[in-house]
This record gives C-alpha cells, structure tokens and sequence, in this order.
C-alpha cells in the first residue's frame, strides 16, 4: 500500500513535534507522544488556538518560560490526562497533503502542519480514508482505523497490536492485499 515517509511524537499537546526514526506504538499510541499539556493558572489547558504564540515552540525541550512568554501569560506543563474517544494514533498521507493543496481541506484544518504521527506515501491511487474499519500493519505494530477526522487530514486509528515502527517501514493493508500491480 505504502510507505512510512516520517514519524513524528508530540511531546507537549497544542506545540511543535519532533520527527523520530523510530517509534514504539504501545495501546494509548506513540511513546512520548502528547504527554503533557499546557495550563494557565487556573489549571485550564491552554491551546493554540487561543494561544497562537506556542505553536511553533518545540515540545521536546520547551521549558515553562518560554511558554508563558509565547502565551503572553503565565503558564506551565501538567501531565495530560487520558483522553476517552481521543483516537492513539494520526495517519496521514502525502496524497492527503497533495488534495488540501488543491483545495480539498476540512474546515479548520491546517493542511501546512497536518499533526501527523505518521506521515505515509501510498501507492498510486491510495487514499487512507478508504481503510476506515480496516487494520493496517505498520512495522510489527498492528492498527485499527477507525475514523476520518472531522478538522484534519488523514485517518484515526488505534492500536490492535504493539509494536515498533520506523521510518522506511512499509504500511501493509491486512486481509485485503489490494489490486495486484
């Protein structure tokens, strides 16, 4: 089907990812990905879209300071708590980049920074959304797609079976091997 072109984790909800070689998927997703969340003084969680500022800050070394400087209020990082109906794991492909470019985007969506874990290059005529309900394998991890997002690219998937994923990794369709070329 495909090919993982780049993996990404999301320390800190809301802010900058880091690209990863490799990635273990464990049930709640990606190892280190959105594990802390940022919170004004009340314990509120802060987002970007109030807080445009620290957007761009990188979640993987962004200290308190630099955050209530970016929020242009004083803010600090809280461990995020699990997040009930919220899907492990962001699949987007570039032929999903390729149609925002062209106009097809979801409202709300930011086609230039799609927050994908995994960044995917699909065969010609692949199309993510059409695995919704499907499982895919990815490395030796094992996964579950299970919606579109309603403000994003790509597909929402969880995680059948753990593992570990890395860049160059092929994205295999299970049970249904595709069109043969």
């Amino acid at each position: 089907m495909g090919r993982v072109q780049e993996i990404r984790v999301f320390p800190v909800r809301s802010l900058a990812g880091t690209a990863v070689p490799t990635a273990a998927i464990g049930p709640d997703g990606l190892a280190g990905d959105r594990t802390w969340t940022v919170v004004d003084a009340d314990g509120r969680p802060v987002r970007a879209k109030e807080a445009p500022g620290i957007a761009g800050l990188d979640g993987a070394g962004v200290d308190e300071e630099q955050l209530s400087a970016a929020a242009g209020r004083p803010v600090h990082l809280a461990a995020l708590p699990p997040q009930p109906g919220v899907a492990p794991v962001h699949l987007v492909s570039e032929q999903a980049i390729d149609r925002a470019a062209r106009g097809e985007v979801p409202e709300g969506c930011s086609a230039d920074d799609p927050r994908a874990n995994l960044l995917v290059s699909l065969d010609e005529g692949g199309d993510e959304r059409a695995w919704v309900g499907q499982e895919v394998r990815i490395g030796d991890a094992v996964l579950r797609v299970t919606r579109t997002p309603k403000h994003c690219l790509g597909v929402y998937a969880d995680v059948v079976t753990p593992g570990t994923a890395q860049a160059g990794d092929a994205v295999l369709l299970i049970g249904n091997p595709g069109p043969s070329h």
